[in-house]
């Protein structure tokens, strides 16, 4: 479970630098086109996130968990809400907020996990 929501958290905050593309992981090999940035790492975990419009919609594979995840984000200004899901069913939801080079991160799983914690460019989550 933990792996699966880290790995939509990080793609989650990916989003945050998508433009900048600042906090894509170092071992990762990825590859953008217009709308799209696909990455897999060194430890065979997977993600792809596609835009339109003002959301956001991403796919990954946790390759620790063996399992499968969604997840779509939709933007409104500073904030950024998204909701996913796993292949073994569990369930989360949360929201970004970005204060300048900032953001701040909630989010609670069907799981019963739920988290806060703080993000920035330079420094890192």
């Amino acid at each position: 479970m933990r792996n699966v929501l880290k790995s939509a958290l990080l793609s989650a905050s990916l989003l945050v630098a998508f433009d900048a593309c600042a906090q894509i992981p170092t071992l990762a090999k990825c590859t953008r086109s217009a709308n799209l940035l696909a990455c897999v790492d060194g430890d065979g975990n997977a993600y792809s996130v596609n835009t339109a419009g003002s959301t956001m919609y991403l796919r990954g594979f946790d390759a620790a968990g063996k399992r499968y995840w969604a997840q779509t984000n939709s933007r409104y200004g500073q904030l950024t809400f998204f909701t996913g899901i796993a292949s073994d069913g569990e369930a989360w939801v949360g929201y970004n907020r970005r204060i300048g080079w900032t953001t701040i991160n909630r989010f609670s799983s069907s799981g019963g996990s739920s988290a806060r914690f703080t993000c920035n460019r330079i420094a890192g989550c």
